[in-house]
């Protein structure tokens, strides 16, 4: 993780939750896809809104983020346990029914990312569902507000996963979002299925 970004959420943490925007329309989608009462690993989970709906639909969920003061923010909201987690701490094996990353994922470093896609896909069990959103570009940098993002293209994450681990594409699509920083972003939603052995 990107420590400048990470203190930036660790500082910021009440304002962004304040400011959090209500689940992706594409969650619903992801959950259709898993087992009825599934287990779910989320990841980055902010003030806590998607593991709501989760929770709400019954599947056993593992909220988490990397921000203590954002964790905590969520357990409150939610009502359940939230725990602090980096992404280069997860170390389960064949755990979680799926694994959701909205918008979290996009500030690991480069170079690093192959490693993080790695630890989820060891996290998945087998034909298990993975969720996750980048801001597309052409090379990394910070925005105005000093967070770092990987900015990749579509071929360069294709060829991230791949070197992963074995999945099988579902759905990728786009759309373009607010940023907290109130700038405009055109973000990747990738959808894979970790191919059964």
């Amino acid at each position: 993780m990107d420590e400048k970004t990470l203190q930036f959420y660790r500082s910021n943490a009440q304002s962004y939750a304040d400011w959090a925007k209500a689940p992706s329309t594409r969650l619903r989608g992801f959950l259709a896809l898993l087992p009825l009462g599934g287990s779910v690993l989320e990841l980055g989970c902010g003030a806590g809104n998607h593991s709501a709906v989760m929770l709400e639909a019954g599947f056993k969920v593992r909220a988490t983020d990397g921000s203590p003061e954002m964790a905590e923010i969520a357990a409150r909201r939610l009502g359940h346990p939230v725990e602090a987690l980096l992404f280069d701490e997860l170390d389960g094996r064949e755990a979680y029914d799926g694994i959701w990353a909205s918008a979290c994922l996009l500030h690991v470093p480069r170079d690093e990312l192959g490693g993080i896609l790695t630890r989820i896909h060891r996290a998945l069990k087998p034909s298990g569902v993975f969720y996750a959103s980048f801001k597309i570009g052409e090379g990394d940098g910070r925005d105005n507000l000093g967070r770092y993002y990987n900015y990749p293209s579509l071929g360069w994450l294709q060829a991230t996963y791949a070197a992963a681990g074995a999945w099988d594409p579902l759905t990728s699509d786009t759309s373009v979002i607010q940023s907290f920083d109130a700038t405009p972003a055109n973000m990747l939603h990738l959808v894979v299925r970790k191919t059964a052995a």
